[in-house]
């Protein structure tokens, strides 16, 4: 893992969002009524975009030594869903995929293997059944669900949908949240969503995402954040990568300032998940330097922080060879599953 980054430098929670959850007496209370919520969530405090956008110009510009680069480059291999979500996704795709993730460079034992395999849901026991076979019982498999990338579908459809994923071996469910319920205010309905696919998800965990995006401000990302968190999501995460733009990095600074004040103010740690466009091992540099200077050390790990990526496996390969043995390898040298 990575060595311990600095602590954050970020203020902790405001008195106002510890006062407003003990003066709620519950979560549940937040969430009782439209208006409740809604006074709630407004009265977070605003973002400045331009002081948001200047912090994680800075961060993206920090520099790691060599040695920790190599430690670096496996804690984002650890922490990679490595995802195949096309329409012309296949069985023999989705199994090298899962033999990719658990043996990412089949040259090197040391190498660690990827956090997640994530699919469509009838192709979850496909990929259950090629990680068993190739020993990776400790990669989980996710599925998207619910309607995914729109939302837009009845609650009865994406409860189905969670079912069936679950019931097919999904350890983890990346659910969409219908963002245009969250746009025109009504926040109780996409909150009670959350939670009726939460309790459909069973033990699987659920992802909740918010495709930031879509929602067009700054304060409505960490809204939809603190929204998800209050209805039970294990992760937020970014995007569904089907729309532009998808992660970046102060849309993720945003969401671990969340996740941070969430744990400080109930004491529940609730995981992030940047998603589409990180393609480089500088860009997840960034994202984990981000991780440790915003939401601390206690998140540097795949349980609570992970890259949705196709590509980006490719190139932290790549550099771990190089810091390896010095030398530059083509890409050539790795699979393209």
């Amino acid at each position: 893992m990575l060595a311990p980054m600095p602590a954050p430098t970020t203020a902790t929670p405001t008195g106002r969002q510890v006062e407003q959850v003990g003066r709620a007496g519950s979560l549940a209370d937040v969430a009782s009524s439209e208006s409740s919520l809604r006074r709630f969530l407004h009265g977070l405090p605003g973002v400045d975009r331009v002081g948001a956008d200047s912090r994680a110009a800075d961060l993206a510009t920090r520099s790691l030594k060599t040695t920790s680069k190599a430690a670096a480059l496996d804690a984002a291999i650890a922490m990679v869903d490595l995802t195949t979500l096309e329409g012309a996704d296949t069985p023999g795709k989705v199994r090298a995929l899962a033999a990719k993730a658990v043996r990412p460079d089949p040259s090197d034992p040391t190498c660690p293997s990827a956090a997640a395999v994530c699919v469509y849901p009838d192709l979850v026991a496909t990929a259950r059944e090629a990680l068993d076979a190739a020993g990776g019982q400790g990669v989980k498999v996710a599925s998207v669900a619910t309607a995914f990338p729109s939302g837009r579908a009845s609650l009865e459809v994406k409860l189905a949908d969670t079912r069936d994923a679950v019931a097919a071996g999904a350890d983890e469910i990346d659910m969409v949240i219908d963002r245009g319920a969250f746009l025109a205010g009504h926040y109780l309905a996409v909150h009670d969503q959350v939670v009726a696919v939460k309790q459909a998800c069973g033990s699987a965990h659920l992802k909740v995402i918010l495709e930031t995006g879509e929602l067009a401000t700054y304060d409505n990302v960490r809204r939809a954040s603190w929204l998800a968190m209050l209805a039970g999501a294990d992760f937020i995460k970014t995007s569904t990568g089907k729309v532009q733009p998808a992660a970046t990095l102060p849309v993720t600074l945003l969401m671990l300032q969340s996740v941070r004040d969430f744990r400080a103010a109930t004491g529940t740690q609730v995981g992030v998940k940047p998603a589409g466009g990180i393609r480089t091992s500088k860009d997840a540099f960034a994202y984990l330097v981000t991780v440790g200077e915003v939401a601390g050390p206690d998140w540097l790990d795949p349980d609570w922080f992970r890259f949705g990526a196709s590509g980006l496996l490719n190139d932290l390969l790549l550099q771990r060879t190089r810091i390896a043995t010095g030398r530059y390898s083509g890409p050539d040298y790795v699979t393209l599953a």
